[in-house]
């Protein structure tokens, strides 16, 4: 028989031995009839054609007996591979909202009819929003907070996964909208008997999901615990590098990066913004008079007082000892002016109750420079400012100056001393 017509009789054959059971999919026929096409091809080419015929068929045979565990094994495999892929896409980033944008994607992308994926993160008993995406690529708009006794708590609080079938059928969404239909999964978020999060993931049709969806979505589920709580302690740690250990405020380090990128924003659109040097004004008698202890609460007291009432956009940094810098983006000298005094009054009626019983008082001075007014990088702005400062706290203490003239890049002269600066 000639090759052709022998792989043609044996996928017939195949298709008939198939079709006379109903426990098969069509998927799983179709996946069948591949792997048999496959491996007759490599009988026809490695075995004599007399013997290639028999011993086809009883591959046939063998493997239409079998499809079960053949189709069992393409699904392990399958699994294994987006197995990989679910490593590979969690583990590429420690930044906690890239990690918890890649797991909403990879779960709408294992679940077919998928309509969207929810992550919210659990910390003390609450749940705050974490990530979201829908079928229509909307992401991170959250469709409706937890309810308290809803799903996403339940499952928070349980510890345990929860399928619902049909949305429109069961307790928990009883006072649910209308438009709450199809089947959910909540699925916690669980790492060393920790909850760090729940992830739900809603379907379009009802019924629930498929096994192979379940196992997915469980090695979904325990990469991401991983992945979110390593990213968690990265935040930890960067904030904690990032702030000063007595007030909390960003710190020097902090402040250099701000500026730093304050100065490539304004050079990209062309905006000014205003950094303000403060010093506070007789805080040195606090500590030499109440101790250093008390000079710490003072300083953490003021400055977030300080920080009260400021734009999202504003930034304020510990400089150092007593001293702070407020970076203003978009801001001008008029504008820059007007926050000061505000600041200057916010101070002046501050108080402090030391543990004996005394008030402190203190008083602030300012220095202000403006980008790109009185200097182009961010070593010249902080000292175009710090040097305002210096002539305020001369001058007149409690007030603010501005910066003169243009501060330019240090420079050596011919004995090999500093000089340059404003010009």
């Amino acid at each position: 028989m000639a090759k052709d017509d022998l792989r043609l009789e044996i996928l017939d054959q195949a298709r008939r031995l198939l079709g006379d059971g109903d426990q098969s999919s069509s998927v799983e026929t179709q996946e069948i009839l591949k792997l048999l096409n496959v491996l007759v091809e490599s009988i026809e080419r490695n075995i004599e054609p007399n013997e290639a015929e028999k011993a086809a068929g009883r591959l046939t045979t063998d493997l239409i007996k079998n499809r079960t565990l053949v189709f069992t094994l393409k699904q392990q495999a399958d699994e294994l591979d987006a197995l990989k892929k679910l490593s590979l896409n969690l583990t590429s980033s420690l930044d906690l909202q890239t990690v918890l944008d890649a797991v909403v994607t990879e779960a709408m992308r294992l679940v077919k009819n998928a309509r969207s994926a929810h992550i919210f993160l659990y910390t003390n008993k609450k749940l705050e929003f974490g990530a979201a995406l829908n079928d229509d690529g909307v992401r991170n708009v959250a469709l409706a907070l937890p309810r308290p006794n809803g799903l996403t708590y339940n499952v928070a609080r349980n510890e345990k996964q929860i399928i619902v079938e049909d949305m429109r059928k069961h307790p928990l969404y009883v006072n649910a909208p209308e438009a709450w239909m199809g089947s959910i999964i909540g699925i916690p978020l669980k790492i060393n008997d920790n909850i760090v999060g729940v992830m739900n993931l809603s379907k379009s049709t009802r019924g629930g999901f498929s096994i192979s969806e379940l196992r997915l979505l469980e090695l979904l589920s325990d990469q991401a615990a991983v992945a979110i709580s390593n990213a968690s302690l990265h935040q930890i740690i960067s904030r904690q590098a990032y702030s000063d250990t007595v007030t909390g405020l960003p710190n020097r380090w902090a402040l250099d990066q701000r500026l730093e990128q304050e100065v490539l924003n304004s050079r990209r659109t062309g905006n000014s913004f205003a950094v303000i040097m403060m010093d506070l004004d007789g805080f040195k008698t606090v500590n030499d008079t109440h101790g250093h202890v008390v000079g710490d609460q003072v300083l953490r007291t003021l400055f977030n007082y300080m920080a009260t009432g400021l734009r999202a956009t504003d930034f304020l940094a510990r400089y150092g000892g007593d001293e702070l810098t407020l970076i203003m983006s978009r801001t001008d000298p008029s504008a820059s002016r007007i926050v000061v005094e505000k600041i200057l009054e916010k101070v002046a009626i501050f108080s402090f109750e030391a543990p004996d019983g005394e008030k402190v008082h203190l008083g602030l001075s300012c220095g202000i420079a403006i980008y790109p007014i009185h200097a182009l990088t961010a070593a010249d702005l902080l000292r175009a400012a710090d040097e305002a400062l210096y002539r305020a706290k001369k001058q007149h203490r409690g007030s603010y100056v501005l910066a003169r003239g243009f501060t330019g890049e240090l420079r050596r002269d011919d004995t090999g001393n500093k000089t340059g600066g404003i010009r």
